[in-house]
């Protein structure tokens, strides 16, 4: 009797219908352009900075901004560590994304081959100049701010300004196929620590900690996420503070991150991949907090983005930027 109980009783329970798997939650997916001046996303993801705030986060590298901005427009990235021009240029085609905090300062700068004789942005007229593609957020800095303002240039009439990838300008100026680049960071570093070339002006010394890289988010993730993007705030505050207070073992991780190689000098020494990193320190720095002088610069750049006709209507910094979550993250 007691076994048939128990037959029908597990029988009874296999009839029941089977409770619905509580579903996991979703990785924050988290996009970041590959550049030397995005560190912070590479050290909270490797130093588990995002681990220790509770994140499930899937990282992913991009290119270029454009190309990661495309990829928050598809749905596929809930935040983008990116340039704060593609973040309003998309903006202003419909793509609902707000900048939350800041990634870094400084990292461009016109460089000269030695050959050239050039010392001084003025001395670009009649010159060539590498460059990135028009209309592209560097671009925007380029003929924006940093010819007008700091050449007393104008980009259309006063020099050749030639489009090419950045990792090919230091070789176009050893060829003598361009007489200057407007570049950034490793670039700059690697090409004045062989001496092929020679420091014209740094944008960082002339626009002092100008903020670039910035973290935004989608609309969809500032409504369904929030407390995770506080978090995220939070280890990337962590990244940044181990930026700076732990400067040799960041810059191993970063010549190995971004794959670094020894530079010959001219004299023969072999310079070290993290020697690099520390001449960019000069040039480049880290930081989470906007100030108001951020938010200022940042509208500049909107500003000549419409002048220059990159984009098609007006836009106030107030619009593209919310740093409610960061005031969050500090509290």
């Amino acid at each position: 009797m007691n076994n048939r109980r128990q037959f029908l009783g597990a029988a009874a329970l296999l009839s029941l219908p089977a409770l619905p798997a509580r579903a996991q939650p979703r990785p924050l997916r988290v996009g970041w352009v590959y550049a030397m001046a995005n560190a912070p996303v590479v050290v909270a993801d490797q130093k588990r900075f995002f681990a220790e705030e509770g994140l499930q986060v899937e990282v992913k590298q991009f290119g270029d901004g454009p190309v990661l901005e495309q990829a928050m427009a598809a749905g596929e990235v809930d935040v983008a560590y990116v340039g704060a021009p593609p973040v309003y240029q998309w903006f202003s085609r419909g793509l609902d994304a707000r900048i939350l905090a800041k990634v870094n300062y400084g990292q461009a700068a016109v460089i000269a081959s030695q050959a050239s004789g050039i010392r001084s942005v003025a001395e670009l007229r009649g010159k060539r100049l590498a460059s990135v593609a028009k209309g592209s957020g560097m671009d925007v800095l380029l003929r924006g701010i940093v010819l007008p303002e700091h050449a007393k240039l104008d980009p259309e009439k006063d020099l050749s300004i030639q489009s090419m990838p950045v990792g090919n300008m230091n070789a176009a100026l050893d060829r003598n196929m361009a007489d200057a680049a407007f570049t950034w960071e490793p670039f700059v570093s690697q090409a004045l620590l062989r001496g092929s070339s020679r420091l014209v002006l740094d944008v960082n010394a002339v626009l002092p900690s100008y903020p670039w890289y910035v973290i935004a988010a989608s609309a969809a993730a500032l409504k369904d996420r929030g407390p995770e993007l506080v978090k995220l705030l939070r280890a990337h505050r962590r990244a940044i503070a181990f930026l700076q207070g732990n400067a040799a073992e960041a810059d191993k991780l970063i010549a190995q991150t971004f794959k670094l190689e020894t530079v010959q000098a001219a004299d023969g020494r072999t310079i070290a991949a993290e020697a690099i990193v520390q001449e960019a320190r000069k040039r480049l720095g880290w930081a989470d907090k906007l100030e108001a002088r951020d938010l200022q610069f940042i509208q500049r750049l909107m500003d000549r983005s419409q002048e220059l006709g990159f984009t098609a209507r007006p836009l106030k910094v107030e619009q593209v930027v919310d740093l409610g979550l960061w005031q969050k993250s500090v509290g």
